[in-house]
C-alpha cells in the first residue's frame, strides 16, 4: 500500500463504515474506520460488540488513480470537501487514532457545538506527542480533543495533568483557521 498519498475522509451511507474500510482494502486501497467494542445491554443478555468511534466517515488513503474507484465504492457517499477540493487529513491524526484504539484508553465521540479552545499537546500515556484542540475537560479523568476538517471531536479518559498548552500564537493561529473553515463546510 501506498504511504506517500494523503488520507481524505469519506462520509459513509448509515451503518457502512466498517464494510466500506473492508471493501476498499480488499480493492487495494488502504482505508481505515477505527471501531471500539462497546457492551451493549438487551433484555435478555449483554454482549461485547464492535461500533465506528466516528460514525458515518471511513479515511482512505488516496492516490488520484484510486480516488474516484475509492468513491465509486458502495456504502460510500462523498469526499469531505475544504475550500473547494477534498480535505487532507493529517497522518498525525490518523496514527492517534490508531493509537487510540490500540490501548486501553475508553474513547467516545461527541458532537462539537462549543467554540475551539487552547491546543494542547499530550506529555504522557499512549497518546505521548499528539496536539489537537482542547474542546473541554468532563471531571477528572475526561477530555475532548477535536479533529481537523470533521464536524466530530473526540471524548478520551486521560487526566488533564496528562496535557501541556502550546503557545498563544498557535493556538490563535489554530482558532482563525477554523473560523475560515467553517464558512466553507
Amino acid at each position: 500500500m501506498q504511504t506517500d498519498f494523503p488520507w481524505y475522509a469519506l462520509y459513509t451511507k448509515p451503518r457502512h463504515e466498517k464494510k466500506l474500510a473492508d471493501l476498499l482494502n480488499n480493492k487495494g486501497i488502504e482505508a481505515y474506520a477505527p471501531v471500539r467494542k462497546v457492551l451493549k445491554q438487551w433484555s435478555d443478555r449483554k454482549k461485547w460488540v464492535e461500533e465506528p468511534l466516528i460514525r458515518s466517515y471511513c479515511f482512505v488513503r488516496a492516490n488520484p488513480d484510486w480516488y474516484f474507484e475509492a468513491l465509486n465504492t458502495f456504502g460510500a457517499v462523498r469526499y469531505v470537501w475544504f475550500s473547494g477540493k477534498p480535505a487532507p487529513i493529517p497522518d498525525r491524526q490518523i496514527n492517534m487514532l490508531k493509537a487510540l484504539m490500540g490501548s486501553d484508553l475508553e474513547a467516545d465521540t461527541v458532537a462539537v457545538t462549543i467554540e475551539p479552545g487552547s491546543l494542547v499537546k499530550v506529555i504522557a500515556g499512549p497518546l505521548f506527542g499528539t496536539t489537537g484542540e482542547l474542546v473541554s475537560v468532563a471531571g477528572s479523568k475526561k477530555v475532548i480533543i477535536r479533529i481537523d476538517h470533521l464536524e466530530t471531536a473526540i471524548s478520551v479518559n486521560i487526566s488533564p495533568l496528562m496535557l501541556e498548552k502550546l503557545p498563544d500564537n498557535i493556538a490563535k493561529q489554530k482558532r482563525e483557521d477554523y473560523k475560515r473553515y467553517k464558512r466553507f463546510w
